[in-house]
């Protein structure tokens, strides 16, 4: 039982890291209809500016923290602008070309500037861990799933209550009709961006965190499952990205506690197929009729 209890948190933990991760993929697809493939590298850049802004510069943590969010959420809207704007009313294939190439781009110049070999992530976290059921909690663990859930029901607020969350809403649903009720549609995709992109960023100081070794391919993974989690939630659903990642987070977990360590991911994307061949649409997605 405390075997079991230790893989659920470990699962949790993961998977919040996870549906943090999810909700970016799920927000830029539900307003923009692209798939960015290049938001796991916004992960790793996260972390390196971490790792700078500690390790290089002696930066307070706080300050490093808000040093890396300001520097995702920027460089995401610089992707936007100059990758996928112009391709706005490109085919979709062309956007998915794109989007791969970014994401080997980040991955090259990062491993030209910092070099392929792993770099150990300073510890940016010091909470003391807690017993539960006679299982040790790491503070880590705690944090990041108190910063995940919190980030997440502010997500949900700001996008149900707020102008800017109404405009993004409208966008995803029709951007024409948007567009002709006075709504800017580009600002508003440039803000789904930087908002991604900065839970991006908090994703990865948590991630590495709890597995501090870094390097410029640590997104590809990352990014996948957790673009894995936001399709088994349904993709384009703030809720379906939630419930997705920490599905994924516990699936992992408990398949290498009892599975095997080796074929953890192998049963991970198998859950995706069967997803996609039972509810292609996602667990959380509702079918629309749509008049003729």
């Amino acid at each position: 039982m405390e075997l079991f209890l230790m893989q659920l948190l470990n699962g949790i933990n993961i998977g919040a890291i996870y549906a943090l991760i999810a909700l970016g993929y799920t927000m830029v697809y539900g307003i923009a209809k692209l798939i960015n493939f290049a938001h796991g590298e916004i992960i790793m850049v996260g972390s390196y500016t971490m790792f700078i802004c500690i390790a290089t510069f002696d930066l307070p943590v706080v300050l490093s923290i808000i040093i890396t969010i300001l520097a995702c959420a920027l460089l995401g809207v610089v992707i936007e602008k100059l990758a996928y704007k112009p391709l706005r009313n490109a085919s979709r294939i062309s956007l998915l070309i794109t989007a791969i190439g970014m994401s080997y781009l980040l991955q090259s110049v990062f491993q030209l500037i910092f070099s392929a070999n792993s770099k150990t992530f300073p510890q940016v976290i010091n909470v003391s861990n807690v017993e539960i059921f006679n299982v040790t909690v790491s503070g880590n663990q705690i944090v990041t799933l108190f910063v995940a859930i919190f980030l997440m029901i502010v997500l949900d607020l700001f996008v149900r209550k707020t102008k800017t969350g109404k405009s993004m809403r409208a966008v995803s649903e029709d951007s024409g009709a948007a567009q002709l009720m006075g709504i800017n549609v580009n600002r508003t995709i440039s803000i789904t961006f930087s908002i991604g992109s900065a839970l991006a960023a908090v994703a990865g100081i948590l991630y590495s965190s709890s597995y501090p070794l870094i390097n410029p391919f640590m997104g590809s993974t990352i990014g996948i499952k957790a673009f894995t989690a936001a399709v088994i939630g349904g993709i384009g659903i703030i809720p379906g990205a939630v419930l997705g990642g920490f599905i994924l987070g516990i699936i992992e977990s408990l398949s290498k506690a009892y599975i095997s360590s080796q074929l953890y991911d192998a049963i991970v994307f198998s859950t995706l197929i069967l997803t996609l061949v039972f509810k292609p649409s996602g667990l959380l997605a509702k079918h629309k009729k749509e008049k003729v």
